[in-house]
């Protein structure tokens, strides 16, 4: 496995297509690398006992995904493993089936090497979990990996997965992976299926992924998206090829806008130099850069936040009626605020959400994407509360999803891609935006913007399968 230890989705499919017991060979020995860093990493929950064939035999050689190590979020249920949401709740539970996203990579090829740590049910942008413990950022461990799809970030920025699947209700697949030096997608709603993922928010979950290129990304978006070739094949499929393909010609004449106004308000200066820098070079390559009006946020946070809890409560209403007592402390107080919420509050935010998805459609009009910042800060230390970048005192949880949780509402394909170092030697993130469902444009003009050199992913100093 030294031969590729952060292989991509390429290597890993030519490995299984050519040498399918060698390929074989390399998955068990990335499962055992997986069991032995999580004591300290803490980024899974269970861990396959066996892999398919077990390293003894070789792998079956069929679909774009053939032989590739994947991670999910333990939201998604999967029958061969319990599926706990991150929480004693569910401890024992164990589905009688696959999510429809399982079910689709496993038709493609992947091979499932764990099922990952999170904030419990979702409830949280930090990843802390008390339970099963709180997943640490690769890039410095006395630091957050960001929530709540946290082990699945750490699942692939310490390579014992090649991506990994999270969900997104507000920033939970774009804040980790930002925190972490990753590509992450929160799709276009609706776009990959969340049947067999366990609710947070239907109104706003986004089952997302998260990957070490845009390209990769792209690969497996295909297949959650039931595309073209999607899973049929042995080898590179069209969509790898036309990505491949693209230069910087393709920046020229793409309307990039820019909403300073929010955005770009009390953020860590280095962060705002970076995107400067991408932004910049950019327009050197030809592309347009349009100042464009920011919508109204003021009321954002708290619609978000008034339709999150009014959901959730509405699926562990139930479930606590007899198990409150097992629920984490900031699950369960959390959940009771939802009690609180009166139904024209829950209509208001619907209509509010509603406003956005106009109003952001507005200001696409006259661009092709956004890019802002996708977080205003570098990942905060494990015990903090609040952080200032701006505003003095900010609650982590709220500072960190500032600028995504918007795109929730909207629905429309948000892109987070690593965009240099901080001076602190932690990952910085900037985030494209596009239109509902032009997914692909979105990951073009990253993966453009990667094979030039301009962004990328950033590896931890330390660690790797290979070490």
């Amino acid at each position: 496995m030294t031969d590729f230890p952060y292989g991509s989705i390429g290597d890993f499919r030519s490995k299984a297509l050519n040498d399918g017991q060698d390929a074989a060979t390399d998955l068990e020995r990335l499962r055992h690398y997986a069991a032995g860093t999580n004591p300290a990493n803490h980024a899974y929950i269970t861990i396959s006992g066996s892999l398919p064939h077990d390293g003894k035999e070789q792998l079956p050689m069929a679909g774009p995904l053939a032989g590739v190590p994947y991670a999910c979020k333990d939201v998604f249920e999967t029958k061969s493993m319990i599926t706990t949401a991150g929480s004693r709740a569910l401890a024992d539970y164990q589905p009688k089936t696959d999510a429809k996203a399982v079910e689709s990579l496993e038709r493609a090829g992947a091979v499932l090497i764990g099922k990952t740590n999170m904030h419990e049910f979702c409830y949280g942008i930090t990843g802390k979990n008390p339970v099963y413990g709180t997943p640490v950022n690769p890039h410095d461990p006395s630091r957050l990996a960001g929530g709540s799809s946290s082990g699945s970030a750490v699942s692939v920025a310490t390579g014992s997965a090649v991506f990994a699947l999270g969900s997104d209700t507000g920033g939970s697949v774009r804040v980790p992976a930002a925190l972490c030096g990753l590509v992450g997608l929160k799709p276009t709603y609706g776009l990959i299926s969340t049947k067999g993922m366990i609710p947070f928010c239907w109104t706003l979950d986004h089952a997302g992924i998260m990957a070490r290129s845009c390209l990769d990304t792209a690969s497996v978006l295909q297949v959650l998206a039931g595309w073209n070739d999607a899973t049929k094949g042995r080898g590179e499929t069209r969509l790898e090829r036309r990505l491949q393909a693209l230069s910087t010609e393709f920046l020229i004449g793409k309307r990039i806008g820019i909403p300073r106004r929010y955005f770009f308000d009390n953020l860590d200066d280095e962060i705002a130099s970076a995107v400067e820098k991408t932004l910049l070079f950019c327009q050197e390559h030809g592309a347009e850069l349009v100042e464009v009006q920011t919508p109204d946020m003021t009321h954002v946070r708290p619609a978000s936040l008034a339709i999150q809890l009014v959901e959730a409560l509405s699926w562990h209403g139930p479930r606590m009626d007899e198990n409150a007592h097992i629920y984490g402390d900031d699950v369960r107080n959390g959940l009771v605020q939802g009690q609180f919420i009166l139904g024209e509050h829950y209509v208001q935010s619907l209509r509010l959400m509603e406003l956005k998805r106009q109003e952001f459609a507005a200001c696409f009009k006259s661009i092709d994407i956004m890019i802002t910042p996708t977080t205003p800060v570098i990942a905060p230390e494990l015990s903090t509360q609040s952080v200032s970048a701006g505003v003095e005192g900010e609650l982590v949880g709220n500072a960190l999803a500032r600028y995504t949780c918007v795109f929730n509402l909207t629905g429309q394909p948000a892109l987070t891609i690593p965009c240099g170092l901080h001076s602190s030697g932690l990952p910085m993130g900037l985030q494209i935006i596009g239109k509902p469902y032009e997914d692909l444009s979105v990951l073009s003009i990253g993966h453009v913007l990667e094979t030039a050199g301009a962004l990328g992913w950033i590896q931890p100093i330390s660690g790797g399968p290979s070490e």
